[in-house]
């Protein structure tokens, strides 16, 4: 595994960084990144292998439940069986630091959900 530190403080440049994250994760791997509590670590929460390799990485159970991370309250929608609570909640708090635990759908695997029917989300 190769290891690469940027560090985006040139706006100019941030796009072809964030855009150099994002295939690392289209490709299975795994970003760290900066969230408005804790740096997470990413990978692309729709494959079953990116999330055991977070799993690993972390040295966490794999029973214990990933969360996902939005661009958008409303991209919510591939992921999870939203319904009004959600919006209301995500209308007031989002972006920012709140979690909302939602029944999943099967666009996400049971190694991303620790095995559970249901998908943790938010969006930093």
């Amino acid at each position: 595994m190769e290891t690469k530190v940027i560090k985006i403080t040139d706006i100019e440049k941030q796009g072809n960084d964030i855009s150099y994250a994002a295939e690392i994760i289209r490709k299975g791997g795994l970003v760290i990144f900066p969230t408005e509590t804790v740096y997470g670590l990413g990978a692309d929460a729709t494959n079953p292998e990116a999330a055991l390799s977070v799993y690993k990485a972390k040295g966490r159970p794999s029973d214990n439940p990933l969360i996902i991370h939005l661009a958008s309250a409303e991209d919510v929608e591939s992921y999870a069986y939203s319904n009004s609570t959600y919006y209301l909640l995500a209308e007031k708090f989002m972006p920012g630091p709140l979690t909302i635990v939602l029944n999943a759908k099967e666009s996400i695997p049971l190694q991303t959900r620790g095995g559970l029917e249901t998908v943790a989300v938010r969006c930093p």
